[in-house]
């Protein structure tokens, strides 16, 4: 015990020691994480959104007295164009180009048609609107005139009301208050977390392992009275301590960034979660790192350089964001049998809590599940370093 807590405390103070590398692995990437969705995020709203006081710039044709005054208030500055197919293709280039918004047309005499349309054979007088979806401002142009005129149209034929009135059983929106919340998070954050938990090992196991048999100082430690069962396990435990530290990081980087990424529409609250959520989240996230990082250190283990272990992390880093991906294209498994495969399981129980589904049983059986892999695997590593064909290879 005593020489397997001497290991750690070695692994803890090479890595604190060197202040470069806490810096990169621990700090920058929640740094990075927060300042890229923030800009991110803010950009994209200014992309996609239009300023509250914008007046959208668009061309009428036939627009009737009557429709032009209502629709006053829609913030619409209407250029009157009498619809010569001479200048036809120039109002459409101005429009594509995103120097006029929009273009609606009436048929003549619409108002005369549209009261006289008693559903018959003849087909309705029909309103065109030309725009282009490219366009933020122009895309929600259209989207007004849609709904303006598509209750106008209603009131035209007001035989009947829908949803006018508080319901008899209650709210007509039966969906949960943090149910597109959960959604969104739920895609995106598993696979975030998991892609830091491996980034976190990759920037220190190899040079934990791999690193000291390249340079040979691995075999001073092999000879020295210590059981290698001991090294190992003190490797695995500093090395996924350090790995924990780097996921942290970047999850709180995510969160504090998501509130920016989303904009003032959707609102995150981190009260939107109870305490059972984060302990099940912080039990699925430790036990994760735990196998991740024996799976790696295995790796390492077996390559003779920082750099061949490097490359053979690669197919690995591959199945993890494959299984990460998984929920984010509406994929992921209900049946509790996918509970019993290490990682995978972590993706299932991670999508449950963030989506405000936690199954507890459920996510507590990932977490068994993750620590006996790891501890088998933790077993797998103790077995390589006692081997002098594997610690030795040069």
């Amino acid at each position: 015990m005593n020489n397997m807590i001497t290991i750690i405390k070695k692994e803890l103070a090479r890595f604190f020691g060197d202040r470069r590398l806490v810096f990169t692995t621990v700090i920058m990437p929640g740094l990075m994480i927060f300042v890229m969705y923030t800009f991110m995020g803010k950009g994209l709203m200014k992309e996609l959104s239009t300023s509250d006081d914008y007046v959208a710039k668009a061309y009428a044709v036939n627009m009737p007295e009557e429709l032009r005054t209502m629709t006053k208030g829609l913030q619409v500055e209407w250029e009157d164009w009498d619809g010569n197919p001479g200048e036809q293709e120039r109002i459409l280039q101005e429009i594509a180009d995103g120097e006029k918004d929009g273009l609606i047309y009436f048929p003549e005499n619409f108002m005369e048609d549209m009261y006289a349309y008693n559903m018959g054979d003849e087909p309705a007088p029909n309103i065109e609107i030309y725009y282009n979806s490219e366009k933020s401002n122009s895309l929600t142009f259209f989207n007004n005139m849609r709904s303006f005129f598509t209750a106008y149209e209603e009131t035209m034929v007001n035989k009947y009301d829908v949803n006018a009135k508080t319901g008899i059983y209650g709210s007509y929106d039966q969906a949960t208050e943090n149910g597109l919340l959960g959604k969104m998070l739920s895609g995106l954050l598993p696979m975030l977390i998991m892609v830091f938990i491996f980034s976190g090992c990759q920037s220190v196991a190899p040079e934990s392992i791999a690193g000291e048999k390249e340079r040979g100082t691995i075999a001073t430690l092999l000879v020295t009275p210590m059981k290698r069962s001991a090294l190992a396990l003190g490797k695995v435990i500093s090395l996924s301590l350090i790995a924990l530290m780097a996921g942290v990081s970047s999850f709180l980087g995510t969160i504090l960034s998501l509130p920016n990424m989303m904009g003032d529409e959707m609102e995150f609250s981190a009260m939107s979660y109870t305490i059972t959520d984060y302990l099940l989240l912080l039990a699925v996230i430790i036990s994760t790192v735990l196998v991740i990082v024996a799976i790696i250190s295995m790796i390492s283990a077996n390559a003779t350089s920082v750099k061949e272990a490097t490359t053979a992390m690669a197919p690995f880093m591959l199945v993890i964001m494959v299984i990460s991906i998984l929920p984010m294209m509406g994929m992921e498994s209900k049946s509790a049998i996918t509970y019993f495969i290490p990682l995978y399981n972590s993706i299932q129980a991670m999508t449950g809590i963030f989506g405000f589904q936690a199954n507890v049983g459920l996510s507590l059986l990932a977490v068994g599940i993750n620590l006996v892999a790891a501890g088998a695997l933790t077993y797998a590593l103790t077995k390589m370093f006692g081997s002098e064909k594997v610690m030795f290879s040069r």
